[in-house]
């Protein structure tokens, strides 16, 4: 299929969502989106920044970076399959409330209960346990959170509203490292991120704003259908395609650059002071940045209609920071390259989650296509620790493990351009 088959299929499936749709989100339905974002990141986050690699540290002190990429490696595999299954099956749901929100609710409790078994863990393999339950369950809540933004934004807004989930992701990052420094040790920090989670989400939950599902529309279930709906044929849908190499190669940098963060400040620059404030601090200041573009980047791609040129130059400003962590291991150089990590991000959080809006295949699977989008979200956290340990153990330390990670992130803003159907 040509790109202008691809886009006219695009605008056709949009015109038949905008038709379904019920009137454009306002900014209550946004800031309710956003904060529910921001508890699901909250609990992936106060995980991921800290609490896995301290609790890796207790349990198998001597083995602590291997132990560290079990957990996170097997959660992400979990991750990897959830999102496209639930996102599915978000789809096809007939509940009175909507296909969304049913969803939202299971997941936000199943990763609070996750979050429980972390915190009574006593053992690698409990820890394995109770990270793949969060994984599992958070990810059904950001199917469907995430599928709701198609569903009930036209695409001129878009780029507004990533800007939003921007914010409230750097936001659940930022919040989620807080929780798990302020908590009191490891599983206080586990109990406290379960508790704001489930909060963030009930204001979203309780404005009841999603777009039901007559069980006469709905298809005939077939497993077999079911399955092979997941692979999307790049070559007609190469956009699509492009897209997601695009954005696995920055997310793949991005997990490259920020799960061994902890470590980079202990055994590569020799934080004098808590390393655990010292990661709190670093995320701050990406997190202060972030904020100062993420939002406005949405607001001009959406005026401009423009998608490419932001992504691509944000991409090399993430590949410049990244390269910062390699070549200037010092404290001084954390935090420069977090400010300008941040600056990048920003613009790439909020304008990249735009442009996949605008390519998706057909508008009655938004929640399945859009969870095999974020399987370029997932895989990274897979891979990466396979990456990152034997680099730092074997081969060039963090100098080789960072500069490997900035040249992902070229790869991925130079590849943007393949995309034909989005200016």
């Amino acid at each position: 299929m040509t790109a202008e088959g691809t886009a006219a299929e695009g605008t056709a499936a949009e015109g038949t969502a905008a038709a379904k749709a019920p009137a454009p989100a306002d900014g209550r339905w946004v800031g309710a989106l956003a904060l529910a974002n921001l508890g699901v990141w909250v609990g992936w986050f106060g995980p991921l920044q800290l609490l896995l690699a301290r609790q890796a540290e207790q349990l198998t002190p001597d083995h602590k970076t291997s132990t560290l990429a079990l957990v996170t490696g097997v959660g992400a595999a979990v991750s990897m399959v959830a999102n496209p299954v639930f996102g599915a099956l978000s789809d096809r749901t007939t509940a009175s409330v909507g296909r969304r929100i049913p969803w939202v609710i299971a997941g936000v409790a199943g990763g609070a209960a996750g979050l429980v078994v972390l915190s009574l863990a006593q053992s690698v393999t409990t820890v394995i346990a109770g990270w793949c339950l969060v994984q599992l369950a958070l990810n059904a809540a950001f199917a469907a959170l995430t599928a709701a933004v198609p569903d009930q934004v036209p695409p001129r807004r878009r780029g507004l509203v990533g800007g939003w989930l921007g914010v409230s992701q750097v936001g659940g990052i930022l919040t989620g490292t807080a929780l798990a420094t302020v908590a009191g040790g490891v599983s206080a920090g586990y109990l406290v991120c379960a508790v704001f989670s489930v909060l963030a989400a009930v204001p979203y939950v309780l404005m009841r704003r999603d777009t039901p599902l007559s069980p006469a529309h709905r298809p005939a279930f077939r497993w077999r259908t079911f399955l092979t709906g997941f692979w999307i044929d790049p070559r007609r849908h190469p956009d699509f395609a492009w897209a997601w190499l695009t954005r696995f190669l920055m997310n793949l940098s991005y997990s490259i650059s920020t799960m061994y963060l902890l470590y980079y400040l202990t055994d590569a620059v020799r934080y004098e002071g808590d390393a655990d404030t010292g990661v709190l601090i670093l995320t701050a200041l990406n997190a202060l940045t972030l904020l100062s573009t993420v939002v406005i980047s949405g607001i001009r791609s959406d005026l401009t209609g423009r998608r490419k040129p932001y992504v691509i130059w944000s991409g090399l400003v993430i590949s410049a920071a990244t390269l910062q962590l390699a070549v200037w291991q010092t404290w001084t150089g954390a935090v420069v390259a977090s400010l300008v990590l941040g600056l990048g991000f920003g613009v790439y959080t909020s304008v990249d989650f735009a442009l996949l809006t605008d390519v998706l295949p057909t508008a009655e699977d938004r929640g399945r296509d859009l969870g095999v989008i974020n399987i370029a979200n997932a895989l990274p956290q897979v891979l990466a620790p396979v990456i990152a340990a034997p680099v730092v153990t074997h081969f060039g330390g963090y100098t080789a493990l960072y500069a490997f990670a900035g040249a992902l992130a070229l790869a991925g803003s130079v590849l943007v351009r393949r995309i034909r159907s989005v200016p």
